[in-house]
C-alpha cells in the first residue's frame, strides 16, 4: 500500500490519507468543498460545492497518476436529496467518459462542517 498526499487538495484532518494505492486501485477518501490553499469551505449552492469537491478529487487522483476517466466507483453523500438534480448536473459535466463509474448516492443526516455534498471514489490504475 502507498499513501497519496498532495497540497492541491485539502489536507487530511485526522488519521486518514487523502488516498491509498492498493494493488491496481486508488481509494480516495471523501472530499468536501474545502478550498485547499486556505482550508475554507466554499460558500455557495450544491452546484458550486460539487464542482469544488470534484476538483479536489481530481487533484488527489492526479497525484496518484490517474484522472476522472479511470474512476470505477463513486459514493455521493448529500445533505438533502432535493439537491440531487443540481449535483448530478455538475457531476455529469465532469464524468464524461463512458463507461461511467458505478455510483451510490445517499442522503445523510449531516456532513462535516455542514457542507451540502461529499464524494469518495475508487479509480483503477492503467
Amino acid at each position: 500500500m502507498k499513501a497519496i498526499q498532495t497540497d492541491s487538495a485539502p489536507q487530511a484532518i485526522g488519521p486518514y490519507s487523502q488516498a491509498i494505492v492498493a494493488g491496481n486501485f486508488v481509494f480516495c477518501s471523501g472530499q468536501i468543498p474545502l478550498e485547499p490553499e486556505f482550508g475554507a469551505i466554499i460558500v455557495g449552492d450544491v452546484r458550486i460545492q460539487t464542482q469544488r469537491v470534484i476538483d479536489n478529487l481530481r487533484a488527489v487522483l492526479q497525484a496518484a497518476g490517474v484522472d476522472l476517466d479511470q474512476v470505477v466507483k463513486t459514493e455521493v453523500y448529500l445533505a438533502r436529496m432535493e439537491d440531487f438534480a443540481e449535483m448530478n448536473e455538475v457531476y455529469s459535466a465532469n464524468f464524461i467518459m463512458e463507461p461511467y463509474p458505478a455510483r451510490a448516492t445517499i442522503e445523510v443526516a449531516r456532513l462535516p462542517k455542514d457542507v451540502l455534498v461529499e464524494i469518495a471514489c475508487i479509480a483503477q490504475l492503467k
